[in-house]
């Protein structure tokens, strides 16, 4: 493991981590996450658990994020009456 790499990443993640809490719109706040799910991603394969990166990879980063956007997408923000 290189310790610069992880500081590294884990700066990033709390960045990200308070990006996500403090930003006012969902959409991106949905992008933050799914920076948020792919530095998981880096970390767990830089620690050597390249089958949890691959699983984080694929439902965090990509599923989910795709999931939020689509519900995000399907709801309106003000009322039709």
């Amino acid at each position: 493991m290189i310790w610069q790499l992880d500081l590294l990443i884990l700066t990033l993640l709390v960045i990200c981590a308070i990006g996500a809490i403090t930003v006012r719109d969902l959409l991106s706040a949905t992008m933050i996450f799914g920076a948020y799910s792919f530095l998981m991603c880096l970390l767990w394969a830089e620690m050597g658990a390249v089958d949890v990166a691959f699983t984080e990879a694929t439902v965090g980063a990509g599923v989910s994020t795709i999931l939020f956007i689509a519900a995000i997408l399907r709801t309106s923000r003000r009322s039709k009456d």
